[in-house]
């Protein structure tokens, strides 16, 4: 559940609609954080065009959660 403890951060997640099983397409996102300061720790795809995007807290201070820091690919045209 969104309950979870996040340890780790998303590394070129490939995020897909529930039930695709066809290949990767312009627009199914592509997230990644896996780089000094990022800190995504989870992606669930709702939409095309919307996403729960869970961030990991602060390795100082876990009670904080202001800053993102995560790169996105393979994004079409108006997404």
């Amino acid at each position: 559940g969104s309950d979870d403890i996040i340890a780790g951060n998303v590394s070129k997640f490939i995020v897909l609609p529930p039930g695709y099983c066809g290949q990767l397409k312009r627009g199914h996102l592509i997230f990644d954080a896996c780089f000094e300061s990022g800190n995504l720790g989870r992606v669930d795809h709702i939409t095309e065009f919307e996403y729960d995007l869970f961030i990991r807290p602060d390795t100082c201070n876990p009670r904080f959660r202001v800053w993102f820091n995560f790169t996105v690919e393979n994004v079409k045209e108006s997404q």
